[in-house]
C-alpha cells in the first residue's frame, strides 16, 4: 500500500481507514482480490480491531464487498458499470470545476502546476500509485476551493469505485493519455473561463482512462485475474 502521512492527532482507527481508503482509490488492490483482517493488520503493523472497523466502513460505502461466506473482496466491475461511473465523474466534476473558478487564487493555480508536474514525474518513474494520488489531489484542490461545495464526497465515492480498475489501467497509461488536459484547465483557470475549465476537466476524464471502450475494459479486467 502507498505511504500515507499520519497527521498529528489522528487516531489509529482514522489512520487505518484513511490509508485503506486511499489504497483502494489508487488501485493498490485489484478487482476480485480478497482482503483479510490479519493480512491488513500485519501490513499496517496494527491490531485487528481498527482494521476490522475500517473494512466494515469501506464495505458499507461499496468500496469493498462482503460475500456470503464472509470473505471481504474488492468488487469486480463490468464495462457497462465502468462507463456509467465515468459518465457520472464527468457530470459531477465538470460542475464542481465550473463552480470553483471564482474562488481560486493565482497562488492556488500555481500549486496546481506543481501537482500536474508531479503526475508526469510519477508516470515517467513508473509510480502508478503516485501518479493517481497527484492526479486526484490536482482535481481535489480545484473543487474544494469553492467553500460552498458539496460534491467532493460524491466524487470521492466514484474514485473509490473506479480505483481498482484505474490501478490496472495506469500500467498502460501511455497508450491512451496523449494530451495533458490539466494544462488546458490551468490556462482556463487563469482566464477565469468557467466553461473552458469544465470542458478541460471533462476531456481529462473522458480521454484518459475514461476513453477506454468496452473491449479494453474487459482486457484490463482479465489482466487482474
Amino acid at each position: 500500500m502507498p505511504a500515507f502521512p499520519r497527521p498529528t492527532g489522528m487516531t489509529t482507527q482514522e489512520y487505518v481507514f484513511e490509508r485503506l481508503r486511499q489504497a483502494i482509490m489508487v488501485g493498490a488492490f485489484k478487482p476480485g482480490m480478497s482482503l483479510t483482517i490479519r493480512g491488513i493488520a500485519d501490513a499496517l503493523e496494527s491490531s485487528p480491531t481498527p482494521v476490522r472497523e475500517a473494512l466494515r466502513q469501506l464495505t458499507s460505502v461499496g468500496a469493498l464487498q462482503l460475500l456470503e461466506n464472509r470473505r471481504i473482496v474488492v468488487p469486480k466491475t463490468t464495462p457497462a458499470r465502468f462507463e456509467e461511473l465515468i459518465a457520472l465523474r464527468i457530470v459531477l466534476e465538470s460542475h464542481a470545476a465550473r463552480r470553483a473558478v471564482v474562488h481560486l487564487s493565482e497562488l492556488q493555480i500555481d500549486e496546481l502546476v506543481a501537482f500536474d508536474d508531479a503526475v508526469e514525474t510519477a508516470i515517467t518513474a513508473g509510480d502508478k500509485a503516485g501518479a493517481l494520488i497527484s492526479n486526484q489531489e490536482f482535481h481535489r484542490r480545484i473543487y474544494k476551493a469553492n467553500p460552498a461545495q458539496v460534491a467532493m464526497p460524491l466524487i470521492e465515492s466514484l474514485w473509490l469505485q473506479l480505483g481498482p480498475i484505474l490501478g490496472i489501467a495506469m500500467e498502460h497509461v501511455a497508450e491512451f493519455y496523449l494530451v495533458d488536459r490539466h494544462q488546458e484547465a490551468i490556462e482556463a483557470l487563469r482566464r477565469r473561463d468557467e466553461e473552458a475549465v469544465a470542458q478541460a476537466i471533462g476531456a481529462d476524464i473522458r480521454e484518459g482512462v475514461g476513453g477506454l471502450d468496452g473491449r479494453a475494459v474487459e482486457r484490463l479486467l482479465a489482466m487482474s485475474v
